[in-house]
């Protein structure tokens, strides 16, 4: 929502909106020139001259005082989906979707073509470490955005470029049921350009499974992975190393005819974020751009905030705050930790949604098992209404670790002064999930700090 009025005050309309409390993203918007309301009523309509449109997005729900207001005046109430598409009007769009992965492969590709010197528009669900924001009007004809698939919405888009990180069974709050889920994306690829392409992860089973049928409609497609194949415009990972915070990968491509071997260190830990490069290098060929500046654009990539954002040390300890909130995200997301840690690995995990902790608890369980500690909070309901008998406790009972090692602590409060208890020098904590856990950072390296100066002032025992 913050990225389409971004561009929408960029291209001189006037913007105004409101949000459930005051933050980082509220003051930029009205730093740029947007009026933005605390709290949620009728009155905020009424804070631009003439009838507005009114953008809304997926968290809105039906009884909000503002959108109920709104239909009642008649006024045009767009998706935020709708508003994004209306963007993107008269661009060569580039579209990123897939269960996982999304903001990272859409926030490689756009600083990889502005590393080219082209000038996208773009629109990503997260705010790129160096830019500081997830959003940009351009002075180009192409538009790079993360394309939402949770409700649907990604149907409103047509794009030149598509790209499909994975399959993988989510949203069923949504879809009902994980064939449910699939089939929307093979009704995303027909919304594909004439002339356009897919570019798929061939390591995916539900990706290469929408490849496939992709190719039997006469569909351009384009993959990657370790096991791509050799098709001509295919990029092939044949290494991969892990180097502290870096990956070092080695990589084809190209067809048989025509390959070509390339050497890439990108700043971003996991075997699962040099995948999501080499979709974000077809994505970009595929969008005129010149290999060699596309490959200098992925070093040159510096991260999104929230995936495994660094937010400080203390006590000898590292805090990282990730957004993973699927089983796999988490899979993944700890393994590329487990990489770069020194000594133990330490996670407090939110689960998001109560339906998805419902469907998802023994998937979460086995995934959070990756970790040495974990300390699991309560449900960060977003845009549910609570389920009797589902908490954070189905996600602690299911972590196959043994019982002493896992800490169910449904008071957010207490979380710091717990992690900071079980931390000690040498250790690397992560703060995950999609809600208010992100926030926690800091109080653990605050609470990291005051612990450690307690034990360095404390009296030397004289039992000693």
């Amino acid at each position: 929502m913050s990225g389409i009025a971004r561009i929408l005050l960029a291209r001189g309309a006037r913007v105004a909106g409101s949000d459930a409390k005051d933050s980082p993203t509220v003051l930029a918007l009205r730093a740029q020139g947007a009026r933005i309301a605390v709290g949620h009523d009728a009155a905020n309509l009424d804070q631009l001259a003439g009838p507005p449109t009114v953008v809304v997005s997926s968290a809105i729900r039906p009884d909000n005082p503002e959108l109920v207001a709104a239909r009642q005046r008649g006024l045009v109430v767009l998706h935020r989906a709708e508003a994004l598409a209306a963007l993107m009007a008269g661009r060569q769009v580039a579209c990123v979707t897939g269960t996982h992965g999304k903001t990272s492969t859409t926030s490689m590709l756009t600083v990889a073509l502005q590393h080219c010197g082209l000038d996208p528009s773009f629109a990503i669900g997260g705010d790129l470490a160096v830019a500081g924001s997830g959003a940009h009007h351009g002075a180009g004809e192409l538009f790079v955005a993360e394309a939402d698939e949770s409700d649907g919405s990604f149907l409103r888009f047509n794009p030149w470029v598509a790209v499909v990180t994975n399959v993988e069974a989510d949203h069923l709050d949504h879809y009902g049921s994980a064939h449910a889920y699939a089939a929307a994306f093979d009704d995303f690829l027909a919304r594909l350009l004439p002339g356009g392409a897919l570019v798929s992860c061939a390591d995916d089973p539900g990706a290469e499974r929408l490849a496939r049928h992709a190719e039997a409609a006469g569909l351009r497609v384009r993959r990657y992975g370790r096991s791509a194949g050799a098709g001509e415009g295919d990029a092939v990972l044949t290494e991969y190393r892990p180097a502290g915070l870096d990956g070092r990968l080695r990589l084809r491509l190209g067809g048989p005819s025509t390959s070509t071997e390339h050497e890439l260190t990108i700043a971003v830990p996991g075997q699962h974020m040099a995948l999501n490069a080499l979709g974000a290098l077809l994505a970009g060929l595929e969008l005129g751009a010149p290999p060699a500046g596309l490959l200098e654009g992925l070093a040159g990539f510096t991260g999104v905030r929230r995936r495994f954002e660094f937010k400080g040390r203390a006590g000898g300890v590292a805090v990282y705050d990730d957004y993973a909130h699927h089983p796999t995200e988490v899979a993944a997301q700890l393994a590329a930790a487990r990489q770069v840690a020194d000594g133990r690995l330490l996670v407090a995990f939110q689960p998001h949604l109560y339906s998805r902790t419902q469907q998802f608890s023994r998937e979460f369980g086995a995934a959070l098992g990756a970790a040495d500690e974990v300390v699991v909070l309560n449900v960060f309901a977003a845009r549910e209404d609570p389920v009797p008998g589902v908490s954070g406790a189905l996600v602690a009972d299911a972590v196959a670790l043994a019982p002493e090692r896992v800490h169910y602590v449904p008071r957010w409060a207490e979380v710091p002064e717990v992690l900071a208890g079980l931390a000690r020098p040498g250790d690397l904590v992560i703060t995950m999930g999609a809600g208010d856990v992100t926030v926690l950072g800091p109080e653990v390296l605050r609470e990291l700090s005051r612990q450690d100066s307690a034990v360095t002032a404390a009296p030397a025992d004289p039992g000693q």
